[in-house]
């Protein structure tokens, strides 16, 4: 099956960040809103989603060249309203293709003047029925920081179950499986 570059839910419109997005995103972030057709707040990146994750996305763009894409970073964009306006609410994705288990782990990061509006569960859930499009995969896992309520209660009600603790980062380990 052949990854898609962009996904749908009910309000959001997913769209997979390629090399060329990223080299826009790091050297010239103003020219981000021509190439998503959306308007890119100046509070953008957010979260966990900044420019070490860019840097780091962008090697995988440069090493796994196409195949790479769709398996790494993913723009959301608000587009469920009857303004008409398309808006980068945050941003989400995988951390690369699945291992040789079958693992593929996601993450995220809503911009918080869209936090608390569902746009975290509704991105997760879309990045998770997709994953899990492919035979490949057989789990979906997040990682999340102890203290972070919010991205515990996206996990939890997104169908995810805590397993345990990573002993590296003193995280939350979250599975989803198929």
């Amino acid at each position: 099956m052949h990854i898609k570059s962009s996904l749908t839910s009910n309000r959001l419109e997913l769209i997979s960040s390629t090399a060329d997005s990223i080299r826009i995103e790091l050297e010239t972030p103003e020219l981000l809103t021509k190439k998503l057709n959306a308007i890119v707040s100046s509070s953008w990146p957010s979260g966990e989603y900044d420019r070490d994750a860019m840097e780091f996305f962008l090697s995988c763009f440069e090493q796994g060249g196409e195949a790479a894409q769709g398996w790494y970073g993913w723009y959301a964009i608000k587009t469920g309203d009857n303004i008409g306006t398309r808006e980068l609410v945050g941003a989400g994705g995988y951390f690369g293709p699945p291992d040789e288990n079958g693992i593929v782990e996601i993450g995220y990061s809503i911009l918080p003047q869209w936090q608390r509006c569902g746009y975290a569960s509704e991105m997760v859930n879309c990045l998770v029925k997709h994953a899990n499009t492919f035979k490949k995969v057989i789990k979906v896992i997040a990682h999340t920081h102890p203290e972070n309520e919010a991205s515990v209660g996206v996990l939890s009600s997104c169908g995810f179950s805590r397993v345990g603790i990573d002993k590296e980062t003193n995280n939350l380990r979250f599975e989803f499986k198929k």
